[in-house]
């Protein structure tokens, strides 16, 4: 794919890397942990998940919509409760205020918006995996306070996923991994929260359905 498709990108996601997905014949924006990206274009989104939560909010009436990918914070990793409330709103209500916000101020309407949530799983035997069931309690609380109903999740457990989403249409799929890529996966969460930034993608997708 040689176009220039910049142009379709809302100003403030040009460093979200973004791939010709030759499956689906569209572009694929990737997700990493702590970002967030919306779009009303013909485009996927996609992120892999540990125990961090990727919400799916779109607008069905106006076609536009985003993901986020965040993590919440355990508590025995801070001596400090306070500093955890701080950490908590940092992570998970800055993530869903600004994929909410930022789907308004391009169009969406509220009382149109629809959700999607995936992932909090519990991996393996290392602490930070204790924060999946939190995560998964707190996207479902704030969405019930925000009104948005959630049509379809797939959360908890233990593997690790992938997700694709198209924001569109508010499609989404998800394929949940085997066990090889779980140490990989909880490292890119640990050094998320120590605030190192982490890439890597793959496309392997499979329908989740509803």
């Amino acid at each position: 794919m040689t176009a220039n498709l910049s142009n379709l990108v809302y100003p403030g996601f040009e460093a979200i890397p973004r791939y010709w997905n030759r499956e689906h014949e569209c572009m694929t924006a990737r997700v990493d942990p702590g970002e967030y990206y919306i779009s009303c274009q013909d485009e996927y989104i996609f992120t892999r998940l540990g125990s961090c939560i990727a919400a799916c909010i779109w607008d069905p009436v106006m076609h536009i919509g985003g993901l986020n990918h965040f993590l919440l914070p355990e508590r025995k990793a801070h001596d400090d409760w306070h500093q955890l409330t701080s950490y908590s709103c940092r992570y998970g209500n800055w993530a869903m205020e600004k994929l909410i916000n930022s789907i308004l101020s391009a169009g969406g309407q509220r009382r149109n918006l629809k959700a999607k949530i995936f992932g909090g799983a519990k991996l393996g035997g290392m602490s930070i995996i204790n924060v999946g069931e939190s995560n998964i309690e707190f996207v479902r609380q704030y969405l019930a306070l925000e009104g948005i109903e959630i049509l379809a999740e797939d959360v908890g457990g233990i593997w690790p996923r992938k997700v694709m989403f198209h924001p569109k249409s508010g499609r989404a799929m998800v394929k949940r991994l085997a066990s090889e890529p779980v140490e990989r996966t909880i490292r890119e969460e640990k050094e998320y929260l120590d605030g190192v930034k982490i890439t890597g993608a793959d496309n392997e997708i499979e329908l989740f359905d509803n």
